[in-house]
């Protein structure tokens, strides 16, 4: 996918070096400064600008699907928001969110848009392949995001209130058709809504259009001239009132293309185009959750609306401030503030200045080292004519401000009388003239000559000669040294601030760029999952620093301490096990494996403690059988014997010692050690004191035997450890009359997992001790109780389709711990890219939910590719290249495919086309397999799940 943005001409020139964006995926360009083309002209130049960039062989034409293309129209002179008309409104910094995980303090507008661009586009076809959006909106949906619909454009809108609507475009259509355009309104009246409201729907346009191959096309030939010369034509206010099946322009060839419209459900749109909408939006988007427990930050301010970021401010504020926008800026205990204030570009200082209601103050950097002031008022549209007594500039008419000075407009008319091209600017050198200048000119009485004589000597800019002369790069290493700070002072005032909700990889990374000592740990009276965040940073941060023994301590540390916060939160019954056979009896415990379908990874820990989880699986047998087998049988000696059938080995314990052991690495009886342990016979959970475990034993009145069989290999994915755990646990509790549940015996799997030191969550164990298909789904909290939502199995057993589902053992071997320890590091880092992924994965398993309640078959099938997707996004080891080699053969007969578990090996589960289909797989794979390990297994969903009997 490739990025084309365009921007103002500075801002373009110096995007690379201060994005850090690579050339080969993004591309940057302005509007020619000798015209104005509008937003169809201006889409046209930008994509033919980066086909010349490209050098290509290739015909524009052929260039146009070579590739997906994310256009972004970000340039303008932004007349009503001066302070980052520079650098362009697509980086607007945004304040992180007080109730998200995983954001960055270097996030700015473009960062936080482009996600959904990118899952918008990447669901169409090789036909549409340029998405157009606007540079100073901000867009966010519903859980679930609308597939795509097959039209030369498909535009995106939001249901709205009328009034909104009004100031907007909007897309009407027929209620008999909702999906297909009828017309396209700009800025409608209310009469006009409510005339054609009996017979339409309206949706408001968000600027988000997607556009076919051939649409481009058209819009290209529109934007030219008779002359053969690009020109201006406005994508909404021309090209899109040709669109739909009642136009009001008639342009054959644009009436020609059909055009789709997709309502963006549960979505909402922030504006940043003006002064006031950064704020406005800013408090909007903090306001969307109240859930405080979502809200790490546990500081109350006096009043929300104050937004400081990139800043080092001594201003202490209370609740007559309100609307208040400091970025990138120095601002000391020296200041006094009110409201309405947006502060920029501030350098360092030791001003003593007032800045009353509505004023606003904008430093540029200029050249090697002067700076330009630029002051004004919050809803200055820097619009009119100089010459114009209704021309606003600081919250007065401009002549006014002049004649207050015994100036005229000779003293700042610019190249036309435009106020954009006045020379009201003045540059300084020093900081100290600087303040005496600043008072002068927002003083509504000034009397200041020396003001007024540094005012009338100093170069003079205009706003639009700022456009093109402001340093963006010092602008730029001003606001990371900053950001710098701001680092350290966040960890210092962690309790109260959003540092550990960060993205902490990132955080990491800054702290080994800026050289900063990693922060101390936490006190153990520090809330619990903040000290684990706290260890897993400084373990990335010592890692970054090539110190690796400290940071395999710290990444230790951080697992213990999840492991006992786990611990803890379960309700602790000491066991006191009873022999509830008879001496020659054998209890018989099996359970089927388990197929995620959805939602993996989302069970796991820490994700779920703070998130909750949602996993759609089902429990099958193979080949007839439950695979996983234990036998527990009384002995007449006072000792336990431990037996694997499948890999042939024995073990016999005799004292507590030896059955604690069981968190040892490869130990082949770890599992039933700690069956052993939790079901009361070892003193952490025993109800009665013993002297040694004969003793106990001596009590209990028999030794014990057990016998395990896993009839499957080793890194199946299929949740082979966690259900063999379950299923010892499960034979036990029958054995010892522990009157376990089966969500007992779940839980406690969970916490026998833990003292292993294998980690993992919830879905295995549920998966295969409950029977069929099923979603299941958790609360966030260290105790993880999933509630249990049975589904029906009619696309699995009914004869059109069983046969369609096929497993076939691949032959190749992976370690689970290994993929989940990378991915649980980034968990808990709070990594962007991973937590986007899981957060995709818990709306998959409830779409997913709703796909089998309907029945549909195909949508099944792609809904199993979605989860393949998303398992290779979350970590590149889940797809190795002897897997891909596997897939590249079968993929044409299946529209589903994927590796239950953390992949990497193990099972390939696929859904064929059809039954023709399923044998063409069956044939290629069985004749030539790639391996000589590889076979197929015959799969059967359990309806009984867990089941135990005596002999």
């Amino acid at each position: 996918m490739k990025y084309l943005l365009s921007l103002p001409e500075n801002a373009a020139a110096s995007f690379e070096a201060i994005q850090s964006k690579s050339s080969n995926d993004w591309f940057t360009t302005s509007d020619p400064k000798d015209k104005r083309l509008g937003s169809g002209g201006g889409t046209v130049w930008l994509l033919e600008e980066a086909y010349r960039s490209a050098n290509t062989p290739l015909s524009f034409g052929e260039w146009l699907p070579s590739d997906k293309r994310i256009l972004i129209h970000a340039g303008g002179q932004s007349r009503r928001l001066p302070a980052y008309a520079a650098s362009g409104k697509s980086a607007i910094p945004i304040p992180v969110f007080r109730w998200e995980r995983g954001q960055k303090l270097s996030q700015d507008l473009l960062s936080l848009q482009l996600p959904l661009y990118e899952k918008l586009l990447d669901q169409f076809g090789s036909k549409q392949n340029t998405l157009i959006a606007s540079g100073d909106v901000l867009i966010r949906t519903g859980d679930t995001l609308p597939s795509a619909a097959d039209a030369d454009i498909v535009c995106y809108g939001l249901w709205v209130d009328s009034s909104l609507a009004t100031r907007h475009g909007v897309f009407a259509s027929n209620r008999q058709t909702p999906d297909t355009l009828d017309r396209m309104l700009q800025k409608p009246t209310l009469e006009q809504l409510e005339k054609m409201s009996q017979t339409h729907f309206f949706l408001m346009d968000i600027g988000v259009w997607v556009l076919s191959d051939r649409a481009v096309e058209v819009l290209r030939k529109r934007s030219y001239d008779q002359d053969g010369a690009l020109s201006f034509y406005d994508l909404y206010g021309e090209f899109g009132l040709a669109l739909g099946n009642n136009p009001s322009i008639k342009d054959k060839e644009v009436n020609q293309l059909t055009v789709k419209i997709v309502p963006l459900q549960g979505g909402s749109f922030y504006h940043f185009g003006t002064s006031r909408e950064i704020i406005s939006s800013s408090l909007a988007l903090q306001n969307l959750v109240h859930d405080q427990r979502l809200i790490m930050q546990r500081k109350v301010k006096p009043n929300s609306s104050i937004f400081t970021q990139n800043a080092e401010v001594g201003v202490s504020f209370t609740k007559e401030n309100h609307n208040i926008w400091i970025e990138n800026s120095f601002v000391s205990n020296q200041w006094k503030l009110s409201s309405n204030n947006i502060i920029t570009g501030i350098p360092k200082n030791n001003w003593n200045v007032d800045l009353r209601e509505d004023m606003c103050l904008d430093i540029v950097p200029i050249a090697e080292s002067s700076h330009v002031l630029r002051p004004y008022a919050i809803d200055d549209s820097f619009s009119g004519d100089v010459t114009d007594a209704s021309t606003q500039w600081m919250g007065v008419s401009l002549l006014q401000w002049l004649q207050d000075r015994d100036l005229t407009t000779d003293d700042v008319i610019g190249e036309d009388s435009d106020i954009l091209m006045a020379k009201l600017f003045p540059q300084v050198e020093d900081m100290q003239e600087a303040e005496i200048i600043f008072k002068w000119m927002t003083d509504p009485k000034p009397t200041s000559d020396k003001g007024r004589a540094l005012w009338l000597n100093s170069t003079k800019h205009s706003a639009n000669e700022l456009l093109d002369n402001a340093s963006l790069i010092r602008l730029h290493n001003q606001r990371l040294e900053l950001q710098r700070l701001n680092y350290k002072m966040l960890e210092k005032n962690h309790q109260m601030s959003v540092f550990y909700q960060l993205d902490l990889k990132d955080t990491a990374e800054q702290y080994h760029t800026y050289q900063l000592t990693a922060p101390q740990p936490l006190s153990v009276d520090d809330e619990p999952m903040r000290q684990i965040h706290n260890r897993m940073l400084r373990a990335h941060i010592f890692k970054l620093n090539n110190n690796l023994e400290l940071a395999a301590k710290e990444e230790q540390q951080a697992f213990e301490l999840l492991r006992n916060e786990m611990t803890q939160a379960f309700p602790r019954r000491n066991q006191a096990p009873e022999l509830a056979v008879f001496s020659d009896q054998i209890v018989w415990g099996r359970s089927p494996v388990r197929i995620d379908l959805a939602g993996g990874w989302t069970d796991t820990p820490p994700f779920s403690m703070y998130a909750g989880g949602n996993v759609v699986n089902l429990s099958v047998e193979l080949n007839g059988q439950p695979p996983l087998q234990v036998y527990v049988r009384p002995l007449k000696e006072y000792r336990i014997s431990l037996r694997s059938i499948d890999m042939g080995s024995n073990e016999v314990i005799t004292d507590y010692n030896a059955l604690k052991n069981y968190n040892v690495i490869g130990s082949p009886f770890s599992i039933p050690k700690a069956a052993l342990a939790l079901s009361g016979f070892h003193p952490d959970f025993s109800g009665t004191s013993y002297d040694s475990l004969e003793e106990q034993l001596k009590e209990f009145g028999a030794g014990i035997e057990i016998t395990l069989l896993a009839a499957i290999p080793t890194g199946s994915g299929l949740g082979t450890s966690s259900i063999l755990a379950a299923t010892v646990l499960g034979a036990l509790n029958d054995f010892c009359n522990l009157q376990w549940s089966k969500e007992d015996i779940s839980i406690n799997t969970l916490l026998l997992e833990q003292l292993l030191t294998t980690g993992g969550g919830w879905q295995d164990q549920y998966g295969g001790v409950f029977h069929g298909v099923k979603l299941l789904q958790s609360e966030r909290g260290f105790l993880q109780q999933p509630q249990i939502n049975w589904l029906p199995d009619y696309l699995f057993t009914d004869s059109a389709y069983q046969s369609t589902h096929l497993l076939y053992y691949t032959g190749i071997t992976r370690v689970a711990k290994n993929i989940l320890g990378e991915i649980v590091k980034g968990m808990f880092l709070n990594s962007s890219s991973h937590l986007s992924v899981l957060n995709e994965m818990k709306t998959h398993a409830i779409d997913m939910t709703h796909v089998i309640q309907k029945g549909d078959f195909e949508q099944f099938g792609a809904m199993v590719l979605k989860t393949w997707e998303q398992k290779k996004r979350l970590d590149a080891g889940t797809n190795p290249p002897e897997i891909e080699s596997i897939i590249h053969r079968i993929k044409d007969y299946c529209i589903g495919y994927s590796l239950p578990g953390a992949g990497g090996g193990g099972y390939l589960y696929m859904v064929a086309k059809d039954d023709v289909a399923a044998i063409k797989i069956r044939e290629e794979l069985t004749n030539n397999p790639p391996n000589s390990r590889a076979r197929f297994v015959d799969i059967a969903i359990s309806n009984k799940g867990f089941q135990v009997s005596r002999s």
